[in-house]
């Protein structure tokens, strides 16, 4: 008896104790070619693990304890490249793919390493305002929720354009001015719940599960980055494993999600990735647990990536994304139930977007790769709005819809001619059909009028080339031009674009950057139409210019220790061709358009600046602990036809941005506890004081335009919280988080209005408190 206790409580504490293990793998490869490099040495200092990468540049670690590692790769003629705080659950493989940094020439007894941070920017021709992020940052940060642009906001000079939705400012320029690149194609808006016109959204469609580290710039962009102002995501897919079948699901307040991956077959290195999410919104709703005389919410997503190597022609990828949302709200036929105007309004809401690309990348050589792609992307933006009169019939008081077709080309060689020198040119066509329609009234009382009713094609067409020079391994020149044209008016311009680094010692360095950007008007904005004489109608927009921007950057970077950065950057931006009002009296600018489409007869004779500094303290993880501390501190003014400078809307002067995290791992590293916070302060957004008497004697909000944006709503202050828990089983991971967005429930102001229900002057605030319950499971 004591016997078979003994060894029953043996296989027990054998259980418990036991280590969980997993496979960790990946792909060496050149970071100008992205060709596999074989015979480098990859090593897990902690274990004293070493291994060499076979042919096809590929290593594996199989049965690695879980937990968080450093490792090393090193190759011949190449910088060591370091990888911090890599981790390995139970659930999924880990699966790297790291590039390589060429030396410029051997030194004796030397090793010369790469900057191991994961900051660094993956385009190498990107050398100021420009940092990489990671699925982690998307995942850990507070309040991020696995979304690229909420997770941007913790950023210096980036601010949160609404707690509403995920529309970021970045150093006082409209949401407006950014682009969104994946896997090197220009794509539509990738949010849910998108408004025509902006660039963000209630909630992100791209799926966190198929991302990659990908890159975010905020000024003095790369000569291959067209067609913005303030800033570009360069988004990144990862592939599916392609070895064994892995599963993701997901329950929380925001959707159920189920993403699947895995190899078409055990003889092909092919994979496949698909996610697919479904409201939660929607399915409370249909089971009654939401009311239905309220606004109904809905949304569905899916997304995938789809890898095809060939053993000769090269690599193919499908991939793409596809986001339904809509609101819908039913007014009560039941005058009692009315306590305002807005009570009678019945409305349906709907913003659908999605995007299939086919891309192949070859070798040509030794020196030459290679990527084409093709596309097709589709966006719907419609609004229907009905009021119910006092006997119970409906008139119809609103409709818009804006459709979007784009076929999308590019194609992009890069040349490595030497270790020192390489070229990359290509070139990015799109052809747009669009459709819009807006039937509205300028004012309250006013009469319904078809004031956009188009439809037609027009093109873009935008080629650029840059090179990197590297006289040594610490200092890197990169210099090109990129081109644009419109082909609707034949508007075309040409953008040089220069940057240096200097890694002046192992501790700090200096970056300076310059580039001349431009940026076509929203599409809605061309084709505002008014009537002439004769009962016909003009198109005056038709033949507007793009607006332009001069972007100045100095850097400076000192690492204070091996974990801890200190960052400076100084900006200046200066904008010109900005289409403003023709009437000398207006103060109307784009620059201060933060959504929607403009009806108003326009010129390019506007300009702007933005200039400021920004001044980051950033600790890396180390021992499962990080933060960021910020300071932006800058200035943005806008000057219309009347010739006087003003503040823009976005004029906040400062943001200080704070952001840290620890985790509490189990000595068996089986469980871990996480704590995230983020806090922003930040000067309020600039606002138009309301003329009270003439709004109370035309029924509508009526501004004081003259002195537009004078006034400054509240300084803003919000704190984030994340709390997750993970526990890692027997070939299974799970993590429940619970994200707090606002946590103290701070109403931050949004704007103003003239509310004729009280007769007086009304204030809209911002979201409170708002928690985000998940729940995943990876196996």
């Amino acid at each position: 008896m004591k016997i078979t206790i003994f060894v029953a409580l043996s296989f027990l504490s054998l259980a418990v104790n036991a280590q969980y293990k997993q496979q960790l793998r990946g792909t060496v490869m050149d970071v100008v070619l992205q060709k596999s490099l074989p015979g480098a040495t990859v090593s897990i200092p902690a274990l004293n693990f070493s291994t060499v990468t076979d042919e096809d540049g590929l290593f594996r670690f199989k049965d690695l304890p879980i937990g968080s590692y450093r490792i090393t790769v090193t190759y011949a003629g190449f910088k060591e490249a370091t990888l911090e705080n890599i981790g390995v659950n139970s659930g999924k493989e880990t699966v790297l793919n790291i590039s390589l940094e060429p030396l410029i020439k051997m030194e004796k007894e030397v090793v010369v390493k790469a900057n191991s941070k994961r900051n660094k920017p993956l385009n190498e021709m990107s050398a100021v305002s420009a940092r990489a992020f990671t699925v982690e940052e998307t995942q850990k940060y507070a309040a991020a929720v696995n979304d690229p642009l909420r997770m941007a906001a913790a950023f210096p000079g980036v601010l949160a354009g609404d707690d509403g939705n995920n529309s970021i400012i970045i150093r006082g320029n409209s949401p407006t001015g950014l682009l969104f690149k994946m896997e090197g194609m220009d794509i539509p808006n990738p949010n849910h719940f998108s408004n025509a016109g902006n660039s963000g959204g209630g909630i992100s469609i791209l799926s966190a599960q198929l991302l990659s580290n990908s890159d975010f710039v905020t000024a003095a962009f790369a000569a291959e980055y067209g067609n913005a102002l303030s800033g570009v995501f360069d988004l990144k897919l990862r592939n599916g494993n392609n070895e064994k079948k892995e599963y993701t699901l997901q329950a929380g307040l925001l959707g159920l999600d189920a993403g699947i991956e895995g190899p078409f077959s055990k003889k092909y290195k092919g994979s496949y990735l698909i996610d697919y999410r479904y409201s939660t919104l929607q399915l409370l709703h249909k089971l009654g647990v939401l009311p239905a005389d309220g606004a109904v919410t809905n949304f569905q997503d899916l997304s995938y990536n789809i890898y095809l190597p060939t053993n000769k022609l090269g690599t193919f990828t499908l991939f793409g994304f596809t986001g339904l949302s809509g609101e819908n709200r039913n007014a009560e036929k039941d005058s009692a139930k009315w306590e305002e105007k807005s009570d009678r309004y019945t409305y349906r809401f709907a913003a659908n977007t999605s995007m299939s690309g086919v891309t192949h990348t070859v070798l040509v050589g030794n020196k030459i790769n290679l990527k084409t792609s093709a596309g097709y992307s589709y966006t719907k933006n419609a609004y229907d709005e009905d009021y119910t009169e006092d006997n119970y019939t409906s008139s119809k008081s609103y409709t818009d819809n804006y459709i979007v077709r784009k076929w999308l080309f590019n194609s992009t060689l890069n040349y490595k001619l030497s270790n020192r020198l390489q070229l990359r040119a290509g070139v990015i066509g799109n052809f747009i059909d669009f459709n819009y329609y807006q039937l509205s009234r300028e004012h309250d009382g006013e009469p319904l009028e078809e004031r956009i009713n188009t439809q037609g094609n027009t093109a873009t067409q935008q080629v650029f080339a840059q090179w990197q020079y590297k006289p040594s391994n610490d200092f890197t020149i990169n210099a090109g031009l990129h081109y644009l044209h419109l082909s609707l008016n034949n508007n075309s311009s040409v953008e040089p674009r220069i940057s240096a680094k200097w890694n002046i010692n192992g501790r700090n360095s200096l970056a300076i950057g310059y580039g001349l950007h431009s940026q076509l008007q929203i599409w809605g904005v061309y084709f505002a139409r008014q009537q002439n004489t004769d009962g016909s109608y003009n198109s005056p927009n038709k033949d507007l210019g793009f607006t332009k921007a001069h972007h100045y950057v100095l850097s400076f970077t000192h690492r204070v220790n091996k974990n801890l950065l200190l960052k400076t950057e100084v900006y200046y931006q200066q904008l010109f061709d900005v289409p403003v009002s023709t009437k000398d009296s207006s103060t109307f600018s784009t620059i201060n358009i933060f959504d929607g489409y403009v009806l108003d007869q326009l010129v390019n004779k506007g300009s702007g600046k933005n200039y400021g500094i920004e001044v980051s303290v950033e600790r890396y993880l180390q021992n499962h602990f990080y933060f960021t501390l910020s300071n932006s501190i800058y200035q943005s003014k806008y000057t219309a036809l009347d010739g006087v400078e003003r503040n823009t809307k976005f004029n906040g002067n400062f943001i200080i941005t704070m952001i840290g995290g620890k985790d509490f791992v189990s000595e068996n590293k089986k469980k871990t506890f996480g704590v995230n916070i983020k806090t922003i302060y930040a000067g309020g957004l600039r606002t138009t004081p309301i003329d009270l008497a003439a709004s109370q004697a035309k029924g509508y909000t009526v501004f004081d335009e003259y002195n537009a944006y004078s006034l400054q709503n509240p300084n803003y202050f919000r704190t984030d919280l994340r709390l997750s828990m993970k526990w890692n089983k027997r070939h299974f991971t799970s993590t429940l988080s619970l994200d707090i967005q606002n946590v103290s429930n701070r109403l931050n102001v949004y704007n103003q209005y003239y509310n004729e229900d009280d007769n007086k002057i009304a204030t809209n605030y911002q979201t409170g408190l708002i928690p985000v319950l998940n729940y995943k499971v990876e196996f």
